[in-house]
């Protein structure tokens, strides 16, 4: 069969001679063949063409899916360091506050947290970390963040307190003076208008008129009231933590023992009262019963 011949007759018109071609059968074989192969490969590169493009497409929208991704980490990278960065103007403001009142400092400890991602990891290729070992870092990097807000939680509560505490003295100090005059006595050693000798002043001597209004420089509780020798007519409040408050050679006091007072309340008058050369309020501060100067104290 490959090496006959066959013969294609050629016919123009009627009755007119016509034409023969020789075609070896190897030709006819061959011809078969190359049709076969050239339709297989056809069809494979089309079928390869046709998983290309799907492939392709697969590529592109993951790589829009990674980029949308890695924006979202980015921003949410920024958004903790703005956390982190408020989280530490709150420390450094508690810092202050507690120097203000007087609390020990904490110790000092790093406040970025170990194993945080950086921006360039974030925004730069993946050649270095993966999607998801970036996602665990910042995972970390979140958890501690809240660990370091739970700690500030704490020293907030603690300066809290410390707050409350410092209310409670300043609440107890005698900051203000207790009746509107001049001082014509100070506070300690002075020359005695009574008997022309050397002597301890243990308070203020405050000139007033008579009736002048007594107020309360700090709140405390009513120890004594009543009439007390040389000092007259006298009341003592009890301000806590050691700290007393006498006013003596009062006209009258419109407040009893026992009796809760509070900073700025009308306790009593001006008078003339006891061992007394002219109306006056001789003021005393008791801390632990011992009189202080009271200047140490008036903030008004």
């Amino acid at each position: 069969m490959i090496f006959n011949k066959y013969q294609l007759a050629k016919i123009r018109k009627k009755n007119d001679a016509g034409s023969a071609l020789s075609i070896p059968g190897w030709s006819i074989i061959l011809t078969a063949i190359l049709f076969v192969v050239l339709l297989g490969s056809n069809i494979f590169f089309w079928d390869s063409h046709i998983k290309y493009k799907s492939i392709s497409r697969q590529l592109e929208q993951a790589e829009k899916k990674t980029l949308s991704q890695n924006i979202q980490l980015t921003s949410l990278y920024h958004k903790i360091k703005e956390l982190e960065d408020d989280l530490g103007r709150v420390r450094e403001f508690d810092d202050r506050l507690k120097a203000m009142l007087n609390i020990e400092p904490r110790h000092q400890v790093g406040f970025n947290p170990a194993g945080g991602p950086t921006e360039s990891s974030l925004s730069g290729s993946y050649s270095f970390y993966s999607q998801e070992m970036l996602t665990r870092r910042m995972h970390s990097f979140i958890e501690q963040l809240s660990n370091n807000a739970k700690l500030e939680e704490i020293r907030q509560q603690e300066i809290i307190k410390a707050i409350q505490t410092q209310n409670d003295l300043l609440a107890g100090a005698p900051s203000i003076q207790p009746v509107q005059g001049w001082i014509s006595s100070e506070f300690g050693y002075r020359k005695s208008p009574f008997t022309g000798r050397r002597e301890f002043h243990s308070g203020l001597d405050i000139s007033a008129p008579i009736g002048t209004p007594i107020y309360a420089p700090a709140g405390g509780t009513v120890s004594f009231s009543g009439r007390d020798g040389a000092y007259g007519v006298t009341l003592v409040i009890n301000h806590g933590r050691g700290i007393k408050t006498r006013y003596a050679h009062l006209q009258k006091y419109v407040v009893e023992k026992k009796q809760r007072v509070s900073r700025g309340q009308h306790i009593g008058y001006v008078g003339n009262t006891g061992r007394s050369t002219g109306p006056h309020l001789h003021y005393e501060v008791l801390v632990n019963n011992m009189p202080v100067n009271p200047k140490r104290y008036i903030l008004d």
